[in-house]
Formats: C-alpha cells, structure tokens, sequence
C-alpha cells in the first residue's frame, strides 16, 4: 500500500508527459505520403505551418523530459523497493506506454521499412538480395531511401511477421503501423514479465531492474512510439535466458532461437545459453555436449524456418555485411572521422579507414565474447553473456539509441549499484532522448529551412531541462549530488 501511494504523483506526470509526446507527434511524427492523416485539417495545420511545427517540436521534447522526469521521481519515491513496488513499477509501463500505441512515429521511422518489406516477401522476391526499391510506390508509403536499395537485416521469422502485416492490412500503411506497434508491445510485455523472473534469480529487486528498463522513457519511445522489432528481439532473448537458467534448456534454446529469427545479433546469446543449460560446476565435456545441443536445435529449427519460406541462410551474408557508416558518438566513428580528418589533411587517401577499423572493431568484439564465454564464474553468466553482446554493441561503427535498450536489461537483472552505475544509466538515457527527440523530426521540404532551426529549438530544450534536473530541481537534484566532485567531497566530509 505505501509503495502505491508513493508512486501515484510519478504515475501522473509520466502520463501527462507521455500525452504531449502524443500531441507533439502529430505535428512532427513520420507518415507515409499516401496516409489519409495528411488531409485531416488539424494535422494539415500543425505539419505545415511554421507555427505548428515550432509548437509540436517544443511540446513533443517537453514531454520526453516530463516522462524522464517522472522515471527518476518514481526510483526515488519506491527507494529500497518495498512491497508492491513491482505493480507500481508496472503500472506505469502501461500508463506511460499507453498514449504512445496511437502516437505517430517518432524518433526512428523504420518501421516504413518493416512495410516495405513485407510488401517484397507478398510479392514473391526475396529481401535478402533485393531492395524496396524493386517495388512500384515505395516511396509514397514512407520507407527512407537508405533503405532503398539495402538488403532486410532482419531474421527470416520477421520476415513471416511482416508478411502478416501486409497479408492482414493491404496497402494502409497507418494500419501496418498500428500492427507492427501491437508486435512491439507484445515484446515489451515480455521484457516486463521476465526481467523481474530474471532479477529474482540474482538476488536483484524485480521493481527496481523493471523500473531501470520497461519503464525507462528510452525504452518506451524506442519500442513502443517507434514500434522497434528490438522489442521482440529482447523480449525472446530475455525469456530464453529464464528459460535457460532454471534448467529448462529446449524451451530456452528454442525462445533465443526464435530472437536470432528477428534480428540475428543474438547468436552472441547462444554459447552463454548453452552453459546455463550445462548448469552449475559443468566439466568442459558437458559443456561442450551442451554446446552442441544447443547448436545443432539452433540450426536446425533456423534451417526449418529458412526451407519453409525459401529464402535458407540468407540472413547470415546480410548480417556479416551490414554497418557501412558511423555515428559521431560511437567510439569507432569517432577515431574513424579523426583519421580521416589527420590522413585527408595529409592528402592521402582515406577511403580505407572505415572498413579497416569496421574490421578491427569485430575481431575485437569477437576476442572479447571468446573470453567471455571461457572465462568467470557461473554465478556471473548472465553477466558475462551482457557484456559480450555490449562488446558488439560498443565496437560497431554505428550505435543506434536502442541498441542500448539490448543489454540493459541483462544488466539490470543482475544488478546495477546505486553509485556512478545508476548514473551512468540516467545520462545514457539522457543523451539519447535529447538526440532523438531532435533528430528524427519530420518536416516538410517546402519548410526545409525550418529544419535546422527546430532541431537546435529541441536540442536547447533538452539541455535545459537536464541542467535543471541536475542542478536546480529540489526533487531530483540529490540524484546527482554526491556524484559531482566538489558534492562528493562535501558529502563525504559531512559523515
């Protein structure tokens, strides 16, 4: 009961900013061009008046910082997570993600290419060699032209699921959003049933690694407003793992199976899965032997899905090609745009820098998830396995904000300390909200010169909004006291 009172203030500010993130969508959110919502009269006003993309901008960055807010107020208001916290903790997911399934898509608009390639599976061609762009209308229903001429790199059991999509819905493509929404929300009840099952086999607080990953802002921008595949990707991996580690290895192997047929970046689960199964103080032979089991159901369940919709391992090729550009923030982009910038000024060439280091980074990813997997203890698998899938995270020329979203929840599960640990996390979280919120906004090309000017009106916005919640609001600035060094000392000293 007290934890219920306690969150019932944080419950309502989150809802009342995951409503102007919906407000603000609607004048800033991503449509396709044959959407009929283009020639409804309230949305004409806010999409193509200068006014109405200015007050949409403002009001969708406002009510992320609203949402961020709210997420701090509850860890603070349920601190040491007494009973009934997780209800709490779950009831906001719900509250809070719910005015996000009808919001238009914001921060990412993949999900135009989910339908662009459901469309190519309905037509018969396989996304693994051909692009959107084989198909007639492509670009009124949204997809990005990066997209255009790329392979899918999605598994061959999301393909199934985008044809579903375009088999159900025809060519609406605000239904197909709505669908592919309801599947991402499908993985994010998953995520809010087996993060908490997890942390409960870590001695972890199932309210609190909830409330750091389901209820998180990030992750129900990412994988509910954008309507992320990731979602169900991590959803499955998370269950498997459950599966796994109470011994229940098929089912475990099957559910981890079936997130590499989403997005094949989880097959770095599956040698941690394998030694879960093994169980505890394992000899190297059962592990191997649990190994094979777990490879040889891997492989063929993946065989059977790539012999029943004809397009066999073709997903390996695409995954091992993908990545051909870089961030700014990723730790590759950066030393890529550096010697690029050191070999151009020389003159010489530098065409051969972002492979090279593209190439480097996954050796490097791969050597760490080797050791990873040979070496630590039992007790810290999950752990080892978190770490290894941020290995290929962090050493990949291009880091997209939910790629965060991937290993968190591992990492929340089995522990995250209320020290520079915590904080790491609210600032990670906090960059990227202030990246997406400015980065991805809509805008129409005859007010293409507003474009700039909008993105720095939000970038402001979050800036301000994360010096007042550091430094001047009376709430949440103890969050970040004893973590500045001058406070540290002070804090320290006062004992």
């Amino acid at each position: 009961m007290r934890a219920q009172v306690a969150g019932t203030s944080a419950l309502v500010q989150g809802f009342v900013g995951s409503v102007l993130v919906l407000l603000g969508s609607f004048g800033v959110g991503w449509l396709a061009l044959v959407s009929p919502l283009n020639r409804a009269h309230p949305l004409i006003l806010l999409r193509t008046e200068a006014w109405g993309v200015i007050a949409s901008t403002v009001v969708l960055t406002i009510g992320c910082w609203v949402m961020f807010r709210a997420w701090l107020r509850l860890g603070q208001l349920l601190s040491g997570w007494p009973e009934g916290s997780l209800a709490v903790v779950r009831k906001a997911c719900w509250l809070w993600g719910a005015p996000l399934l009808v919001s238009l898509p914001i921060f990412s608009r993949d999900v135009f290419a989910y339908i662009g390639q459901g469309r190519l599976v309905a037509a018969g061609q396989d996304p693994y060699v051909s692009g959107i762009s084989t198909l007639s209308n492509w670009f009124q229903l949204g997809t990005d032209v990066t997209w255009a001429e790329s392979e899918t790199p999605y598994g061959p059991l999301y393909l199934s699921i985008e044809f579903l999509v375009s088999h159900l819905v025809g060519t609406s493509a605000d239904l197909a959003i709505f669908a592919f929404r309801l599947v991402s929300a499908a993985g994010v009840v998953l995520c809010a049933i087996y993060v908490p099952k997890l942390a409960g086999l870590h001695g972890v607080s199932g309210a609190k690694a909830t409330w750091i990953t389901v209820a998180n802002p990030l992750f129900l921008i990412s994988f509910v407003a954008s309507a992320h595949n990731d979602a169900v990707m991590v959803g499955l991996a998370l269950a498997g793992t459950y599966y796994a580690a109470t011994r229940r290895g098929v089912l475990g192997v099957v559910l981890v199976t079936a997130s590499v047929g989403v997005k094949p970046i989880t097959l770095v689960l599956l040698p941690f899965i394998g030694l879960l199964w093994a169980g505890p103080g394992a000899s190297w032979g059962r592990k191997v032997l649990y190994w094979a089991y777990t490879a040889g159901l891997c492989l063929g369940i993946m065989a059977l899905i790539g012999w029943m919709n004809g397009y066999g391992f073709g997903w390996l090729s695409v995954m091992l090609g993908t990545g051909s550009g870089t961030v700014f923030f990723a730790p590759l982009g950066m030393l890529t745009t550096f010697f690029q910038g050191a070999f151009g000024a020389l003159g010489l060439s530098t065409e051969w820098i972002l492979p090279v280091l593209k190439t480097v980074g996954r050796l490097a990813s791969v050597a760490v998830a080797a050791v990873l997997i040979f070496k630590g203890s039992h007790s810290h698998l999950v752990q080892r396995m978190a770490l290894a899938f941020s290995a290929l995270v962090v050493l990949s020329p291009i880091i997209q904000p939910w790629y965060i979203l991937w290993m968190l929840p591992f990492f929340a599960a089995t522990g995250i300390r209320d020290d520079w640990q915590i904080v790491w996390v609210y600032f990670t979280v906090a960059f990227f909200i202030a990246f997406g919120a400015a980065d991805q906004i809509f805008i129409w090309q005859f007010l293409d010169s507003l474009d700039p000017w909008v993105k720095h009106l939000s970038t402001g916005i979050s800036w301000a909004a994360m010096a007042y919640l550091a430094f001047l609001d009376p709430k949440t600035k103890h969050l970040f006291r004893g973590f500045l060094p001058h406070r540290r000392r002070a804090v320290e000293a006062g004992r």
